[in-house]
């Protein structure tokens, strides 16, 4: 048996990186997935790849500032899976950059996706949830959420917002069975992490500063946000994960 038989989930974010390999894990798990992304070349592909394998998995096109694309993804959940069950608010943006350095533009389109994006994807999904009798809610915060950054001034602004937010979902919706609840990484080793810090060396400085001394990889994110989506994690809600190395340790 699987540790999500019978569950429909949806994740955002999903096509690649962190998003594509909880996707998975899922299927493997036993759930039926509706992934949704911009990206729709990579999200059409790892739709072949998981249906490929025998899983019953869908890419859905999900601008997730756009609350008629959020509708229209919970709708596709429940005409085609039956129901939905969990909801990973997994897609998000980085600007590394300080607070002189970053724009209004880059502010508000990173205050869009991250945290714009989260309210608007549990806002359309807790009906569903609610229908399938609750459910739960897992929102991809970071170690930023938690702690300062010398580098990454909005992004922190998001994360902290998202960590905050998911808080008073779990309070005004644990009477509908809904369970909500913050995984906060550290450096993991995705395409969006490597494509902003491409210089090696800045790379490998970053690393000696972690106690493990190594990125994560994104299945260790993944599994826990597998056992936040199963039952195991039943009397958990408001909480927050940490999978950071250490770093928010020190």
């Amino acid at each position: 048996m699987g540790r999500l038989d019978g569950k429909v989930a949806l994740i955002s974010g999903g096509a690649r990186g962190q998003g594509a390999c909880e996707a998975g894990l899922f299927c493997a798990e036993g759930a039926k997935v509706l992934f949704g992304d911009v990206l729709d070349a990579d999200g059409l592909a790892l739709e072949t790849e998981l249906r490929g394998a025998g899983n019953e998995a869908t890419y859905v096109r999900l601008d997730v500032t756009r609350e008629d694309d959020w509708r229209v993804a919970v709708a596709l959940a429940e005409s085609r899976y039956g129901k939905l069950d969990v909801l990973v608010n997994n897609a998000g943006i980085l600007i590394r950059k300080n607070i002189e350095e970053t724009s209004e533009e880059e502010w508000d389109r990173i205050m869009a996706v991250n945290v714009k994006g989260v309210f608007l994807g549990t806002k359309c999904a807790i009906p569903a949830l609610r229908r399938a009798g609750g459910g739960s809610i897992i929102n991809i915060s970071s170690v930023a959420g938690l702690v300062g950054s010398t580098t990454s001034a909005a992004y922190t602004a998001t994360k902290g917002a998202v960590r905050l937010f998911t808080k008073a979902t779990a309070i005004q919706h644990v009477k509908d069975g809904i369970r909500c609840n913050s995984v906060h990484p550290g450096p993991i080793a995705t395409e969006m992490i490597r494509e902003l810090v491409a210089d090696e060396a800045e790379w490998s400085e970053r690393l000696v500063r972690l106690p493990m001394g190594r990125a994560g990889a994104p299945e260790e994110v993944a599994y826990g946000v597998l056992f936040l989506a199963s039952d195991e994690s039943s009397y958990m809600t408001g909480s927050e994960l940490v999978i950071d190395g250490g770093t928010s340790a020190q």
